[in-house]
């Protein structure tokens, strides 16, 4: 179980070319890459985000690529030869115009503007495998920080679950005994308000039967018991992502706790759902960071 937030950072000298990356990423619904380079690598960013996605299923994911050039071997130094003859014949003709003597110094003639250009003269294909090598770098310590934080997020719900599943089963024991308290408080209204002892056994039994259909819970106790379940089984299993999923369990979860609360006319068990849904909203609080 991996947490969406996440931190990388790798910086690495292959073949005269030094590589900076840093990848950090926050909660999202979806898988948002946003990618940052100098525009001399912009070729790349498309394998960059292709390369992130294929292993990161939801986050905002921002990376930065800074890039340096250790060495000129793969500067391109071009005079614009035209161009610079051309300045030379305009400074000729103007000296002779004006009868004022000028040396042309070549040095200077390079300065003007376009005539000597410096390129990067890169092998794509090389610069991209180089990029590649330190970005599966950087993702394995950024996943590995996001597993980390998934597996503190996955001790606190843990915690959280066996709470709730504590007070389901208290509810369980409760609610069997509300039917063996109506009886005996529906005996006793109906002896005071008859002012006898002799009480009608089989309208007894239908009342109690219609308030035991209006007030049983067990189905929705089981339902929740199934659903806690499913949480614990669904933070161990190795099928990612899980986030999704989890937040509808959360949600049905609250739901159940809902329908017992509005069933149960005991303080006793509506106290216990108050406690159950701070600790579901807890949960569901808690998910939302979960890839």
């Amino acid at each position: 179980m991996n947490s969406m937030t996440g931190y990388g950072r790798l910086s690495k000298e292959i073949n005269g070319h030094k590589y900076t990356i840093e990848m950090k990423s926050v909660n999202n619904k979806y898988c948002d890459i946003s990618v940052k380079m100098p525009r001399i690598l912009s070729f790349v960013e498309e394998s960059v985000k292709k390369t992130i996605a294929n292993k990161i299923s939801r986050g905002k994911i921002d990376v930065y690529i800074g890039y340096e050039e250790l060495d000129n071997s793969s500067k391109l130094v071009k005079i614009n030869k035209n161009l610079a003859e051309h300045y030379i014949n305009e400074i000729k003709e103007i000296s002779e115009e004006t009868e004022i003597e000028t040396r042309i110094n070549i040095a200077q003639i390079i300065t003007l503007p376009e005539v000597l250009k410096i390129s990067d003269e890169l092998d794509e294909e090389a610069i991209n495998s180089e990029v590649q090598e330190c970005l599966n770098e950087c993702l394995d310590k950024f996943i590995e920080m996001r597993k980390k934080e998934g597996e503190n997020i996955k001790q606190d719900l843990r915690k959280r679950i066996d709470s709730i599943a504590g007070k389901v089963e208290t509810i369980s024991g409760l609610s069997s005994r509300l039917i063996e308290d109506y009886v005996v408080k529906l005996e006793k209204r109906v002896s005071e308000l008859m002012k006898t002892d002799v009480v009608d056994k089989t309208r007894l039994a239908q009342e109690v039967v219609i308030y035991a259909d209006k007030s049983s819970v067990e189905e929705e106790i089981t339902r929740l018991s199934s659903h806690l379940k499913q949480l614990n089984e669904l933070m161990d299993s190795e099928n990612k992502p899980i986030g999704k999923k989890l937040d509808f369990i959360i949600q049905e979860m609250n739901r159940e706790t809902n329908t017992i609360g509005s069933k149960s006319g005991s303080v006793d068990i509506t106290n216990l759902v108050i406690e159950m849904k701070v600790e579901i909203e807890d949960i569901r609080e808690q998910i939302q960071n979960i890839e």
